[in-house]
């Protein structure tokens, strides 16, 4: 008798079964090829995007390389190609690159290139302050200690990466203005901050040692 039963449970349960499917089963096959097309979109989004890095990573070593050889028109023209149209990552080494080939004939222009990547939100900040030193770098024989300041300040008063060259070309600077006090400051910072790079920190003794006596109080 339960035999009976069962078999008429079974044959319940595979009727509500066919209902569903009858009812669902236009749902339930679009809904698997949303997943399936979405899975093979998603797969040959990233297939593309490798492909777009390997690209502008082959450009990026093949524009390196000219630069090496002292091919700097050629190499220019590549790196400014690359940060038209690469990807970000690369977009953004390559502008880095590019203003340091146009430092080697166009200082304003190269400045001008590295403070676009500093003002660029969408550029990692490591990256910005690098641009930011660079172009201090460039600066420092003819930019005025106030505007060194201006530019640098906040990066060499931080905890960032390139603290310590900032530090270094305002006092620098400082020095060069003839602002002692303001070169003991920047050179107080490197001398007391422990990751100081130890050429770094020689080269700020060398300059302490140029400095008059402190006046004292």
């Amino acid at each position: 008798m339960s035999e009976i039963f069962n078999e008429i449970d079974e044959d319940l349960r595979r009727e509500r079964l066919k209902k569903l499917w009858d009812r669902y089963s236009l749902l339930i096959i679009g809904g698997a090829l949303a997943i399936i097309i979405g899975v093979g979109g998603w797969r040959g989004y990233q297939y593309l995007e490798g492909q777009k890095a390997a690209e502008a990573g082959a450009a990026f070593n093949a524009a390196a390389e000219l630069s090496e050889q002292n091919k700097h028109a050629e190499a220019e023209a590549a790196f400014a190609k690359i940060a038209a149209s690469a990807p970000s990552g690369y977009r953004t080494l390559a502008r880095l690159r590019l203003a340091g080939e146009l430092a080697l004939r166009d200082v304003p222009a190269a400045v001008k290139a590295y403070d676009e990547v500093a003002a660029d939100n969408s550029v990692p900040a490591v990256d910005r302050e690098l641009a930011k030193v660079r172009a201090g770098g460039l600066l420092l024989e003819t930019a005025s200690f106030a505007d060194m300041t201006q530019r640098l300040e906040a990066s060499a008063a931080g905890t960032g990466a390139y603290r310590h060259t900032a530090r270094e070309l305002l006092a620098l600077s400082a020095w060069k203005a003839g602002d002692a006090v303001a070169a003991r400051k920047w050179l107080q910072l490197i001398a007391t901050d422990v990751e100081t790079p130890s050429s770094l920190r020689q080269r700020a003794e060398a300059l302490q040692a140029l400095l008059p006596p402190a006046a004292k109080s």
